[in-house]
């Protein structure tokens, strides 16, 4: 999804609001084999806050009696056990019951694995090649005093687990577990808010490192590849970046067309880099020698909806007021109404944490009310097509007194970091 290569997006390659001001971001400035890391001294999730995590699960599930919750392989499985775990066709999977104690199903062969990430007590019960994991879930369930009750299961297991463990369940009713882990999941604790933050400052840095090397000639690969190299040496995990050069910066996940730094180019970088599991996504947009009066008036707007999603940002407003609020300035000024291009084609931001997309989405009708603790990303573009894009995004999280950017926004066209 990058100019060159779509792979690039998911981090296949070669190697007035109160601002947060990025720790570390002057390293940038200094040759990458020089730049350290500004993670060090950061520290996972522990045992205690997964511990706190299940209790508030279950109090949950026993208020709107649920006999349990069923979490396959994936961010909401390590959310809840610590298990950071791979999805194949062999089942590894967590029961959460109402009451009593957690069990993990996970193949034989897989189980020191599984122990050795596992951060809370669990029973892990084991199958082997010639057996279904779906029977060891289901006996799970049946053990448990609050069994009676319908399994939830977490919104992105896939079909055939669910199916199969309905089956063998019989009569028991699957409803979905969406909100109970949207629970838990959107009001972020203050040590999740400190790995984001991590994230975040290695992210800024390693911009403002990549924009001072980029020179004419250069192509989508040449900079992606300096900005793995600089997030992987200030301590983050590469997880994602978007080169969009040129025309290719009009479609906001690019083009399979090549495009090369020259005179003029437009230069989008969207990236995000994790720590101990969290994520950021910052991008920026800058002109490769002086922009035209057309560019600084679509920066300058841009920049304008970044201020005004902030502003609209109150306690108990609906998330979905905020892209409305964007929306009606960018209409306001001549841009299209509604989803229209040329303008502003996607949400405003979204929900971000353990995954780059959670919910809820600063989009018109999500009616979520703010909470503090709710993190998201604040990226209303806009979008011309056949000519330019510009976006700058930012993360950012509620507190008692309104929004607090993990970075600040971008001050203008020519100081875009």
């Amino acid at each position: 999804m990058t100019t060159v290569s779509r792979r690039a997006f998911f981090g296949i390659t070669a190697a007035g609001a109160a601002l947060a001001a990025s720790s570390g971001v002057s390293a940038a400035g200094s040759d990458a084999a020089t730049l350290g890391s500004l993670t060090a001294n950061t520290q996972p999730i522990t045992t205690a806050e997964h511990t706190a995590r299940i209790a508030k699960l279950q109090a949950l599930m026993q208020r709107q009696k649920i006999s349990g919750l069923l979490v396959e392989s994936g961010t909401s499985l390590e959310y809840f056990t610590g298990i950071r775990w791979r999805r194949s066709e062999r089942t590894t999977a967590a029961l959460i019951p109402a009451e009593g104690g957690v069990v993990v199903v996970t193949p034989f062969f897989e189980a020191p694995s599984i122990r050795e990430l596992l951060k809370i007590p669990a029973d892990i019960r084991t199958w082997n090649e010639d057996e279904r994991p779906f029977d060891l879930i289901a006996n799970a369930l049946r053990e448990h005093p609050a069994a009676v009750g319908p399994l939830a299961v977490e919104d992105t297991t896939r079909y055939f687990i669910i199916d199969r463990v309905a089956r063998i369940s019989g009569a028991r009713t699957i409803v979905s577990g969406e909100g109970l882990v949207n629970a838990c999941r959107m009001i972020k604790s203050p040590a999740e808010l400190a790995l984001m933050q991590a994230a975040n400052d290695v992210t800024i840095a390693a911009l403002k490192h990549v924009y001072g090397r980029i020179e004419a000639g250069m192509n989508g690969p040449d900079i992606m590849k300096m900005m793995v190299e600089a997030t992987e040496e200030l301590g983050g995990k590469h997880e994602f970046s978007l080169v969009l050069l040129n025309e290719a910066s009009a479609y906001p996940h690019g083009t399979e067309k090549p495009q090369t730094i020259r005179e003029g180019s437009v230069v989008l970088i969207d990236t995000g880099c994790s720590v101990h599991g969290y994520l950021s996504d910052i991008s920026r947009t800058w002109i490769y020698g002086e922009p035209t009066a057309r560019q600084r008036e679509v920066w300058d707007t841009v920049k304008r909806g970044q201020e005004i999603t902030l502003e609209a940002a109150k306690l108990g407003v609906p998330v979905g007021a905020l892209d409305k609020a964007v929306r009606a300035d960018y209409e306001g000024r001549g841009w299209s109404k509604d989803y229209g291009l040329p303008g502003t084609s996607h949400r405003t931001g979204h929900g971000i944490g353990m995954d780059v997309h959670e919910p809820p989405n600063l989009m018109r009708a999500d009616t979520t009310p703010f909470e503090a603790g709710m993190c998201f990303s604040d990226e209303p573009g806009i979008y011309i097509p056949g000519e330019f894009g510009i976006r700058m995004e930012d993360c950012w999280y509620m507190i008692e007194a309104g929004p607090k950017l993990f970075t600040p926004l971008a001050k203008s066209i020519d100081r875009p970091i």
